[in-house]
């Protein structure tokens, strides 16, 4: 069992680093045909609004339904179980689908009231399309949820990959005759065929039904433990949209440099995150089911050392390469070059949301391993306060649109020592010392790795971008990791033991 849960694990992180990588194609798509254009701009303001209500299903689904249905496993009561979540979760959706459709004409121009025409017309269809897939959506996210409860993770990060590549294609064979619009089509005819292809090849007979009576106090029960949750998982989404508010009161292209460069700059917090948690996680199951509060402390600390001592020399690399980066990822077809130095400027100013985002979720795990998920929701929900408040400031202060991803690295660094202020007044502050010190290593072999690049770019400036992006991430890698081996980081030899016995 062990092994075969340890490969579920390999497979789950090797999927997602496929979907990240699916959904930066899907953003190059965007970028070669339409650049930092009205329809770009339009497409992503869009298409953020129904993207709120796709993670409150996908992603709360995940971690509401999983024990639950374990749970009801137990009472040989799954399929019962399941059955009525999906029933449940199909007026849920139908209800989403039909709200948002039919007010959009009402909220694009409220949260975009200096779009052009052009750019709220385009921006309320291309809702409308998004929002008409959300029942769909929903199905998937009750199948993907019963996926990961039995441990085959992969077959729903794959899922969500074939939505994308769906839209991809639908760009690449139309956007020539009906514009952006085939992106949002795409991305509803790939929710159909997600459906589909779970059904008819994934799920055995009689593994759920939609006949029968609706089992409301069934339903009541799930969703008193789903809604908290999704609401959580909302936050992020929400945050993402006071940006892009803020972003559409400059011009319409500053929406599209938002999303490219935080995307990008997010693109190794999703991996290593992944990867963190795959490995922490077991430790903190079992000192959790064994009441060692001691080892839960100790699972949390090396989970944020280990967290830094990936994180800080993957965002440094990144920052040192961005323009490279931006240049390799972006600039061709539309995108102009003017169009990647905005993005590669707003891509340095984001870079402290994910540093500290990246540590937020790891506390993140235990607090919800302590049930003490609720604190998280008040923190978030107060974040997103923060990061209005801030926008406002940041943007009037600098008079641009760079305040706003600053804005954004600002209110998650506090987000953060709340939540660690908080979290250790919970489990206590002993082995603070240790990590400090760990820490310190981490940044002085960034320091070290930073130095070796900078004399790596005189010698390599004659190359072309990609074989110097290539020969940069190698040699920064050996040096780097060279500089914690000798100065002797505790954590590393932590994860190589950890990474050994997997």
């Amino acid at each position: 069992m062990k092994s075969k849960l340890g490969l579920a694990s390999i497979l789950f992180i090797i999927a997602s680093l496929f979907l990240k990588l699916s959904g930066l194609l899907r953003d190059m798509t965007v970028a070669f045909y339409f650049g930092d254009g009205v329809a770009a701009g339009a497409y992503f303001a869009a298409f953020n609004i129904p993207n709120m209500v796709i993670l409150f299903l996908n992603t709360g689904m995940k971690n509401a339904l999983v024990p639950t249905y374990i749970s009801a496993l137990e009472k040989k009561n799954g399929s019962y179980h399941l059955s009525q979540v999906m029933k449940g979760t199909l007026i849920v959706s139908f209800i989403f689908s039909l709200l948002g459709a039919a007010l959009a004409p009402f909220y694009i121009p409220l949260l975009y009231p200096d779009f052009t025409a052009d750019a709220t017309e385009i921006s309320i269809l291309i809702a409308i399309i998004f929002f008409a897939s959300i029942v769909a959506v929903g199905m998937n996210s009750v199948l993907e949820a019963f996926f990961d409860a039995n441990n085959r993770f992969a077959i729903s990060v794959v899922s969500q990959i074939v939505v994308i590549l769906s839209s991809i294609l639908s760009a690449v064979l139309f956007a020539d005759s009906i514009g952006i619009y085939s992106l949002a089509i795409g991305y509803a005819a790939g929710t159909v065929l997600s459906l589909l292809l779970k059904i008819l090849f994934f799920i055995d007979k009689g593994t759920y039904t939609l006949k029968g009576k609706f089992d409301w106090l069934e339903i009541k029960s799930f969703y008193i433990i789903f809604v908290p949750v999704a609401v959580t998982v909302m936050i992020g989404q929400i945050n993402l949209t006071v940006d892009y508010v803020f972003a559409g009161r400059f011009e319409v292209s500053v929406i599209t440099y938002i999303n490219n460069a935080k995307n990008l700059v997010h693109f190794p917090q999703a991996i290593i995150g992944v990867t963190i948690g795959t490995i922490i996680f077991p430790l903190l199951s079992k000192a959790q089911s064994t009441n060692n509060k001691e080892l839960f402390k100790t699972g949390i600390q090396r989970g944020l050392s280990a967290m830094s001592l990936i994180l800080l020399p993957a965002v440094a690399g990144m920052m040192w390469l961005m323009p490279n980066i931006i240049e390799l990822v972006y600039l061709r077809g539309e995108f102009s070059e003017a169009a990647a130095a905005a993005t590669t400027t707003v891509a340095y100013f984001y870079v402290g949301s994910v540093l500290f985002f990246s540590l937020q979720t790891v506390l993140n795990k235990g607090f919800y391993a302590m049930q003490k998920g609720q604190v998280i929701l008040k923190i978030g929900a107060v974040s997103i306060l923060l990061n209005i408040v801030f926008n406002y400031i940041l943007t009037e202060a600098m008079n641009s649109y760079n305040g706003i991803p600053l804005a954004s690295s600002v209110m998650a660094f506090i987000y953060f020592i709340v939540s660690y202020f908080i979290f250790t007044n919970l489990i206590g502050r002993s082995g603070q010392r240790k990590m400090m010190a760990d820490l310190i290593k981490i940044i002085v072999s960034v320091v070290i790795m930073i130095g070796a690049l900078s004399l790596l770019r005189m010698a390599a400036a004659s190359l072309p971008n990609l074989a110097e992006i290539i020969l940069s991430a190698v040699v920064g890698a050996i040096v780097y990791l060279g500089a914690v081996f000798m100065l002797k980081v505790s954590t590393f030899t932590f994860l190589i033991s950890a990474i050994r016995k997997r």
